[in-house]
Protein backbone atom coordinates (compact mmCIF):
# COMPACT_ATOMS: atom_id res chain seq x y z
CA UNK A 1 0.00 0.00 0.00
CA UNK A 2 1.34 3.56 -0.55
CA UNK A 3 -0.57 7.42 -0.14
CA UNK A 4 -1.65 8.68 -2.92
CA UNK A 5 -3.57 12.02 -3.93
CA UNK A 6 -7.52 10.98 -5.82
CA UNK A 7 -10.15 12.84 -6.80
CA UNK A 8 -13.32 11.51 -7.56
CA UNK A 9 -15.47 14.03 -9.17
CA UNK A 10 -14.40 17.30 -11.42
CA UNK A 11 -13.93 20.88 -9.41
CA UNK A 12 -11.59 22.79 -7.15
CA UNK A 13 -8.85 22.23 -4.99
CA UNK A 14 -11.13 20.36 -1.95
CA UNK A 15 -11.88 17.39 -4.16
CA UNK A 16 -8.35 15.84 -3.96
CA UNK A 17 -7.87 13.20 -1.13
CA UNK A 18 -5.03 11.53 0.28
CA UNK A 19 -5.81 7.85 0.36
CA UNK A 20 -4.49 4.54 0.91
CA UNK A 21 -4.11 2.77 -2.50
CA UNK A 22 -2.53 -0.52 -3.60
CA UNK A 23 0.95 0.56 -5.54
CA UNK A 24 1.57 -3.38 -7.15
CA UNK A 25 4.87 -3.70 -8.97
CA UNK A 26 5.75 -1.89 -12.64
CA UNK A 27 4.99 -3.97 -15.59
CA UNK A 28 6.98 -4.17 -18.59
CA UNK A 29 8.68 -0.67 -19.34
CA UNK A 30 7.71 0.43 -16.28
CA UNK A 31 9.82 1.45 -13.08
CA UNK A 32 8.59 2.03 -9.21
CA UNK A 33 10.15 5.05 -7.82
CA UNK A 34 10.12 6.25 -4.24
CA UNK A 35 8.58 9.98 -4.77
CA UNK A 36 10.07 12.30 -2.63
CA UNK A 37 9.27 15.46 -4.21
CA UNK A 38 6.50 16.88 -6.82
CA UNK A 39 6.99 19.95 -8.97
CA UNK A 40 3.23 21.30 -9.23
CA UNK A 41 1.86 22.09 -13.13
CA UNK A 42 -0.42 23.91 -14.36
CA UNK A 43 -2.16 20.81 -16.14
CA UNK A 44 -2.62 19.27 -12.96
CA UNK A 45 -5.36 22.09 -12.00
CA UNK A 46 -6.85 21.53 -15.53
CA UNK A 47 -6.83 18.01 -15.45
CA UNK A 48 -9.03 18.10 -12.50
CA UNK A 49 -10.73 20.88 -13.44
CA UNK A 50 -12.02 18.82 -16.74
CA UNK A 51 -10.00 21.84 -18.67
CA UNK A 52 -7.21 20.26 -19.91
CA UNK A 53 -6.80 18.90 -23.27
CA UNK A 54 -7.78 15.24 -22.53
CA UNK A 55 -10.63 14.36 -20.15
CA UNK A 56 -10.53 12.69 -17.22
CA UNK A 57 -11.59 8.92 -18.60
CA UNK A 58 -12.51 7.60 -14.79
CA UNK A 59 -12.78 7.88 -11.49
CA UNK A 60 -10.56 8.19 -9.00
CA UNK A 61 -8.40 9.96 -10.88
CA UNK A 62 -4.68 10.54 -9.98
CA UNK A 63 -2.83 13.62 -11.00
CA UNK A 64 0.75 14.44 -11.45
CA UNK A 65 3.59 14.21 -13.70
CA UNK A 66 6.72 15.51 -12.55
CA UNK A 67 8.78 14.24 -9.44
CA UNK A 68 12.15 13.86 -8.13
CA UNK A 69 12.62 10.24 -5.98
CA UNK A 70 14.39 6.86 -5.90
CA UNK A 71 14.31 3.62 -8.17
CA UNK A 72 12.82 0.68 -6.09
CA UNK A 73 11.81 -1.83 -8.73
CA UNK A 74 12.02 -2.09 -12.41
CA UNK A 75 9.59 -4.01 -14.76
CA UNK A 76 10.20 -6.58 -17.69
CA UNK A 77 12.65 -5.17 -20.60
CA UNK A 78 13.78 -1.84 -18.58
CA UNK A 79 17.84 -0.97 -18.87
CA UNK A 80 19.39 1.70 -18.17
CA UNK A 81 17.63 2.33 -14.44
CA UNK A 82 18.13 0.10 -11.47
CA UNK A 83 17.46 -0.01 -7.77
CA UNK A 84 18.46 2.79 -6.24
CA UNK A 85 18.97 4.86 -8.57
CA UNK A 86 18.26 8.88 -8.00
CA UNK A 87 16.01 9.99 -10.98
CA UNK A 88 13.59 12.63 -11.92
CA UNK A 89 10.13 12.16 -14.05
CA UNK A 90 9.30 14.26 -16.83
CA UNK A 91 5.78 14.64 -18.48
CA UNK A 92 5.71 12.18 -20.80
CA UNK A 93 2.93 10.55 -20.02
CA UNK A 94 -1.00 10.71 -19.55
CA UNK A 95 -2.38 11.28 -16.28
CA UNK A 96 -5.14 8.84 -17.13
CA UNK A 97 -2.48 6.25 -16.71
CA UNK A 98 -0.10 7.00 -14.16
CA UNK A 99 0.33 10.21 -10.99
CA UNK A 100 3.00 10.55 -9.06
CA UNK A 101 1.20 12.53 -6.37
CA UNK A 102 1.94 9.77 -4.40
CA UNK A 103 4.54 8.34 -1.53
CA UNK A 104 5.42 5.62 -4.00
CA UNK A 105 4.45 5.27 -7.69
CA UNK A 106 4.59 3.36 -10.95
CA UNK A 107 5.64 5.17 -14.26
CA UNK A 108 7.39 4.52 -17.55
CA UNK A 109 10.97 4.38 -17.63
CA UNK A 110 10.81 6.46 -20.72
CA UNK A 111 9.89 9.24 -18.95
CA UNK A 112 12.91 9.00 -16.12
CA UNK A 113 15.82 11.05 -16.41
CA UNK A 114 18.68 10.30 -14.10
CA UNK A 115 19.09 13.54 -11.60
CA UNK A 116 22.37 15.46 -12.18
CA UNK A 117 24.85 15.20 -9.52
CA UNK A 118 24.49 18.35 -6.75
CA UNK A 119 20.65 18.63 -7.41
CA UNK A 120 18.68 17.50 -4.45
CA UNK A 121 15.34 16.36 -4.49
CA UNK A 122 13.51 19.29 -4.10
CA UNK A 123 15.78 21.20 -6.89
CA UNK A 124 15.25 18.03 -9.14
CA UNK A 125 11.29 17.81 -9.14
CA UNK A 126 11.73 21.49 -10.33
CA UNK A 127 13.63 21.59 -13.37
CA UNK A 128 12.80 19.04 -16.24
CA UNK A 129 9.29 20.57 -16.82
CA UNK A 130 10.37 24.68 -16.84
CA UNK A 131 13.87 24.00 -19.15
CA UNK A 132 12.40 21.09 -21.36
CA UNK A 133 9.01 23.01 -22.46
CA UNK A 134 11.42 26.34 -23.08
CA UNK A 135 14.05 24.68 -24.99
CA UNK A 136 11.52 21.89 -27.18
CA UNK A 137 9.68 25.21 -27.99
CA UNK A 138 11.99 27.66 -28.69
CA UNK A 139 15.03 25.99 -29.93
CA UNK A 140 14.04 22.21 -30.81
CA UNK A 141 10.97 23.74 -32.40
CA UNK A 142 11.62 26.97 -33.29
CA UNK A 143 15.11 26.88 -34.06
CA UNK A 144 16.09 30.03 -31.71
CA UNK A 145 19.91 31.73 -32.97
CA UNK A 146 21.93 34.51 -31.03
CA UNK A 147 20.64 37.14 -31.57
CA UNK A 148 16.89 36.74 -31.93
CA UNK A 149 14.44 38.36 -29.52
CA UNK A 150 11.95 36.84 -27.81
CA UNK A 151 8.49 38.10 -26.20
CA UNK A 152 7.28 35.88 -22.90
CA UNK A 153 4.27 36.60 -21.11
CA UNK A 154 3.33 35.03 -17.77
CA UNK A 155 7.18 35.49 -17.70
CA UNK A 156 7.52 34.92 -13.62
CA UNK A 157 6.05 30.89 -14.05
CA UNK A 158 8.97 28.57 -13.80
CA UNK A 159 8.41 28.15 -17.97
CA UNK A 160 9.01 31.68 -18.34
CA UNK A 161 12.02 31.61 -16.07
CA UNK A 162 13.37 29.08 -17.92
CA UNK A 163 13.09 30.26 -20.99
CA UNK A 164 14.39 33.64 -20.07
CA UNK A 165 17.43 31.47 -19.21
CA UNK A 166 17.22 29.32 -22.50
CA UNK A 167 17.27 32.58 -24.25
CA UNK A 168 20.46 33.75 -22.79
CA UNK A 169 22.22 30.61 -23.02
CA UNK A 170 21.31 31.13 -26.52
CA UNK A 171 22.51 34.33 -27.15
CA UNK A 172 18.64 35.79 -27.71
CA UNK A 173 17.41 38.28 -25.74
CA UNK A 174 14.80 38.00 -23.92
CA UNK A 175 12.28 40.52 -23.00
CA UNK A 176 9.62 39.55 -20.16
CA UNK A 177 5.46 40.94 -19.85
CA UNK A 178 4.06 40.75 -16.34
CA UNK A 179 0.77 42.09 -15.60
CA UNK A 180 1.64 43.59 -12.15
CA UNK A 181 4.80 45.66 -11.32
CA UNK A 182 5.20 43.59 -8.44
CA UNK A 183 7.53 40.88 -10.30
CA UNK A 184 9.73 42.88 -12.12
CA UNK A 185 12.76 43.59 -9.95
CA UNK A 186 12.57 39.49 -9.82
CA UNK A 187 12.48 39.20 -13.73
CA UNK A 188 15.42 41.95 -14.06
CA UNK A 189 17.28 39.74 -11.79
CA UNK A 190 16.52 36.44 -13.34
CA UNK A 191 18.07 37.84 -16.82
CA UNK A 192 15.09 39.73 -18.48
CA UNK A 193 16.90 42.45 -20.85
CA UNK A 194 13.12 44.70 -20.70
CA UNK A 195 10.49 43.57 -18.33
CA UNK A 196 6.76 45.12 -19.79
CA UNK A 197 3.92 45.57 -16.54
CA UNK A 198 0.78 44.98 -19.05
CA UNK A 199 -1.58 46.45 -16.75
CA UNK A 200 0.33 50.30 -17.14
CA UNK A 201 2.63 50.35 -20.00
CA UNK A 202 1.68 49.64 -24.20
CA UNK A 203 3.19 45.72 -25.19
CA UNK A 204 3.45 46.51 -28.80
CA UNK A 205 4.94 50.52 -28.34
CA UNK A 206 7.76 49.29 -25.79
CA UNK A 207 7.87 45.77 -27.45
CA UNK A 208 8.98 47.89 -31.09
CA UNK A 209 10.83 50.50 -29.27
CA UNK A 210 12.98 47.99 -27.50
CA UNK A 211 13.46 46.01 -30.97
CA UNK A 212 14.43 49.20 -32.80
CA UNK A 213 10.87 48.40 -35.15
CA UNK A 214 11.65 44.90 -36.00
CA UNK A 215 9.41 43.12 -33.59
CA UNK A 216 10.45 39.65 -31.99
CA UNK A 217 11.38 36.59 -33.73
CA UNK A 218 9.23 34.70 -31.26
CA UNK A 219 6.31 35.04 -28.93
CA UNK A 220 6.09 32.62 -26.47
CA UNK A 221 2.95 32.86 -24.85
CA UNK A 222 1.55 30.93 -21.95
CA UNK A 223 -2.29 32.84 -22.05
CA UNK A 224 -3.54 32.49 -25.77
CA UNK A 225 -7.34 34.48 -25.82
CA UNK A 226 -8.07 37.70 -26.89
CA UNK A 227 -4.28 39.15 -26.18
CA UNK A 228 -2.82 37.41 -29.24
CA UNK A 229 -4.25 40.58 -31.33
CA UNK A 230 -1.61 42.56 -29.81
CA UNK A 231 1.46 39.76 -29.87
CA UNK A 232 0.65 39.47 -33.14
CA UNK A 233 1.51 42.77 -33.70
CA UNK A 234 4.83 42.63 -32.16
CA UNK A 235 5.92 39.48 -34.12
CA UNK A 236 8.65 40.31 -36.49
CA UNK A 237 9.15 39.45 -40.49
CA UNK A 238 8.90 35.70 -40.85
CA UNK A 239 8.86 35.37 -36.85
CA UNK A 240 6.73 33.13 -34.87
CA UNK A 241 4.03 33.29 -32.04
CA UNK A 242 4.01 30.01 -29.87
CA UNK A 243 1.07 29.27 -28.06
CA UNK A 244 2.15 27.05 -25.12
CA UNK A 245 -1.02 27.65 -22.50
CA UNK A 246 -4.47 29.12 -22.13
CA UNK A 247 -4.18 30.80 -19.04
CA UNK A 248 -6.90 33.47 -20.37
CA UNK A 249 -9.48 30.63 -20.60
CA UNK A 250 -10.70 32.52 -23.72
CA UNK A 251 -11.51 31.74 -27.14
CA UNK A 252 -8.43 32.38 -28.84
CA UNK A 253 -8.62 34.26 -32.64
CA UNK A 254 -6.29 33.87 -35.36
CA UNK A 255 -5.43 37.71 -35.76
CA UNK A 256 -3.50 37.31 -38.94
CA UNK A 257 -7.06 38.47 -41.30
CA UNK A 258 -7.18 41.30 -38.84
CA UNK A 259 -3.65 42.55 -39.47
CA UNK A 260 -3.37 42.71 -43.32
CA UNK A 261 -2.54 39.01 -44.07
CA UNK A 262 1.00 39.00 -42.42
CA UNK A 263 3.19 36.20 -42.83
CA UNK A 264 2.12 35.10 -39.46
CA UNK A 265 3.04 32.01 -38.09
CA UNK A 266 1.04 30.79 -35.22
CA UNK A 267 1.24 27.35 -33.77
CA UNK A 268 0.16 25.79 -30.79
CA UNK A 269 3.47 23.77 -28.95
CA UNK A 270 3.31 21.16 -25.59
CA UNK A 271 6.16 20.19 -24.37
CA UNK A 272 4.35 16.05 -24.98
CA UNK A 273 6.28 16.74 -28.45
CA UNK A 274 10.02 16.68 -27.17
CA UNK A 275 8.57 14.42 -23.82
CA UNK A 276 7.22 12.06 -26.13
CA UNK A 277 10.08 11.48 -28.75
CA UNK A 278 13.24 10.20 -27.54
CA UNK A 279 15.43 11.52 -29.93
CA UNK A 280 13.99 15.02 -28.66
CA UNK A 281 14.13 14.31 -25.21
CA UNK A 282 18.16 13.42 -25.71
CA UNK A 283 18.77 16.55 -27.06
CA UNK A 284 16.72 18.48 -24.55
CA UNK A 285 18.29 16.92 -21.79
CA UNK A 286 21.35 17.08 -22.88
CA UNK A 287 20.90 20.85 -23.42
CA UNK A 288 19.38 21.08 -19.52
CA UNK A 289 21.94 18.92 -18.05
CA UNK A 290 24.97 20.96 -19.54
CA UNK A 291 22.94 24.15 -18.61
CA UNK A 292 23.04 22.96 -15.14
CA UNK A 293 26.03 21.91 -14.92
CA UNK A 294 27.74 25.27 -16.37
CA UNK A 295 25.43 27.19 -13.84
CA UNK A 296 23.44 29.18 -16.90
CA UNK A 297 20.43 26.85 -15.44
CA UNK A 298 18.74 26.65 -12.05
CA UNK A 299 15.85 25.82 -10.88
CA UNK A 300 13.65 28.87 -9.07
CA UNK A 301 11.41 27.35 -6.41
CA UNK A 302 9.46 29.89 -5.08
CA UNK A 303 7.49 27.79 -1.99
CA UNK A 304 7.45 24.20 -1.02
CA UNK A 305 4.30 22.10 1.14
CA UNK A 306 4.29 19.00 2.39
CA UNK A 307 2.02 15.96 0.57
CA UNK A 308 -0.92 16.65 3.15
CA UNK A 309 -1.10 19.58 2.29
CA UNK A 310 -2.15 19.08 -0.91
CA UNK A 311 -5.16 20.85 -1.44
CA UNK A 312 -3.45 24.29 0.21
CA UNK A 313 -0.47 24.15 -2.24
CA UNK A 314 -3.36 23.67 -4.91
CA UNK A 315 -4.78 26.66 -3.76
CA UNK A 316 -1.56 28.51 -3.79
CA UNK A 317 -0.60 27.48 -7.36
CA UNK A 318 -4.30 28.99 -8.61
CA UNK A 319 -3.54 32.39 -6.71
CA UNK A 320 -0.82 32.64 -9.19
CA UNK A 321 1.19 35.01 -6.74
CA UNK A 322 4.52 32.49 -7.09
CA UNK A 323 7.55 33.25 -9.01
CA UNK A 324 9.24 30.10 -10.16
CA UNK A 325 7.95 26.27 -9.27
CA UNK A 326 6.21 25.02 -6.10
CA UNK A 327 6.84 22.02 -4.93
CA UNK A 328 5.51 19.70 -2.65
CA UNK A 329 7.76 17.18 -0.40
CA UNK A 330 7.38 13.69 0.92
CA UNK A 331 7.96 12.62 4.26
CA UNK A 332 8.79 8.52 4.49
Amino acid sequence: MTKAVLFHELGGPEVMRLEDVEIGEPGPGEVLIRVDAIGLNRAEVLFRTGNYIEPVRRFPARLGTEAAGVVEAVGEGVSGFRPGDEVSTVPAFSQNDHGVYAERAIVPAAALVRRPEGLDAVEGAAVWMPYITAYGGLVEVGGMRPGDTVVLNAASSSVGLAAIHVAERIGATPIAVTRTAAKKPALLKEGATEVIVSESEDVVERVLTATGGRGAEYVFDAVAGAGVRDLAKVVADDGMLMLYGALSGEATPYPGFELGMPALNMRTYTMLETARRPERLRRAVAFVTSGLRSGAFRPVVDRTFELGDIVEAHRYLERNAQIGKIVVTVAH
